[in-house]
């Protein structure tokens, strides 16, 4: 796996072609990430890798983090499909945790990410297309923060299974475990116990997506 060093040595190359003199710092690396220098500098102690900040300047510098991460240029990653997976990164659009937000749109960029960072960020190899989105409120918290990137697979639709999912509802999007009562409603349940759950009929809840994987804000 790609060591802390090497990816920062990355990005200042990125962004020294920007800069007048060429010399970039680790000063400049956290302002541009968006990353206090004092936290940046023990990540850097610890060598760990801000992967949600990285994400989103990929994101905005239109840049393949396989290159970032792996070396591997982007010709390299159309010819060998099978190493990377595409994932539609919505930079802009937040889910709620707590009380509403906007749906899906066609906003979104595509980022090509190796098998083995999604591993790393995921825990699994996911089966196929995954998109990625904020998390904004608190009401999921401690399982999921505010500001955190969470990882969808719109395949799984079902929510008597297990787990956290992205539901659309006339008041927005959600994120949120889902129950279906006895009595035909749904009710949209949050993990942190000073919120109550949001009590739906069932046509005015569609679900999105699973959440299978989240990177947490700094």
């Amino acid at each position: 796996m790609v060591e802390f060093h090497e990816v920062i040595e990355r990005l200042k190359d990125i962004l020294s072609t920007k800069k007048i003199g060429g010399k970039v710092y680790d000063k400049d690396v956290a302002a541009e990430l968006g990353i206090g220098q004092a936290t940046f500098a023990t990540m850097k102690k610890r060598g760990s890798i801000p992967y949600r900040e990285i994400m989103e300047f990929c994101a905005r510098k239109k840049i393949s983090i396989n290159w970032l991460f792996f070396d591997q240029p982007a010709e390299m990653l159309i010819e060998e499909t099978n190493k990377f997976f595409r994932v539609r990164y919505f930079a802009d659009l937040r889910a709620s945790a707590g009380g509403g937000a906007e749906v899906f749109d066609e906003n979104y960029e595509y980022i090509d990410v190796d098998r083995t960072l999604m591993e790393n960020i995921l825990g699994h190899i996911p089966s196929g297309e995954i998109e990625a989105i904020h998390v904004e409120g608190e009401s999921m918290e401690p399982t999921l923060q505010d500001g955190s990137i969470v990882f969808v697979d719109r395949r799984q639709t079902d929510p008597s299974k297990d787990g956290i999912f992205v539901a659309s509802t006339p008041n927005g999007l959600f994120i949120k475990r889902i129950r279906r009562r006895a009595d035909g409603m749904v009710e949209l349940i949050s993990d942190n116990p000073l919120y109550t759950p949001e009590i739906l009929s069932p046509d005015s809840v569609n679900v999105v997506g699973r959440v299978v994987g989240n990177v947490e804000r700094l």
